[in-house]
């Protein structure tokens, strides 16, 4: 299907119509999998490491995000 461009004087350009492709769940749910994990391991170092429920000793994870705990909110000091 296309419209065309209807100007007064012009010539009727064809539009051609998009055809959407439909991307199956199954392909799309592995990777929202993935990037939810990423996230949430990003936001624990940025939240919660350094404090009572560390992984690391050391102050070295907690300089590296300090700057984004002050970012997002979380108090550090």
């Amino acid at each position: 299907m296309s419209q065309a461009a209807a100007v007064p004087g012009s010539i009727p350009i064809p539009v051609p119509a998009l055809a959407v492709p439909a991307i199956p769940v199954r392909q799309i749910l592995p990777w929202a999998v993935f990037v939810a994990l990423l996230g949430m391991i990003a936001m624990y170092f940025v939240s919660a490491e350094q404090g009572a429920f560390a992984l690391f000793s050391g102050t070295g994870i907690h300089e590296w995000v300090h700057d984004g705990r002050h970012l997002l909110g979380f108090p550090c000091h």
